[in-house]
């Protein structure tokens, strides 16, 4: 494994969910969401042919 060519291409991977997870949370809170309190969101991160199952919950404080 080329750790070079990997990272690079994990770090290009993070930066698309990231910058696409937020455009989509601010679009659904904009649209139809609570306008106040608590917005609970959740990640399910999956790699096939693995056993790859990561969960990331948290409650985003829309104030």
């Amino acid at each position: 494994m080329d750790e070079d060519k990997f990272n690079m291409s994990l770090r290009k991977f993070l930066k698309q969910v990231g910058v696409t997870s937020q455009r989509e949370i601010e679009r659904v809170v904009r649209q139809k969401g609570p306008q106040q309190g608590k917005l609970k969101v959740k990640i399910v991160l999956t790699a096939a042919g693995t056993n790859l199952n990561h969960v990331v919950e948290e409650e985003l404080d829309l104030g």
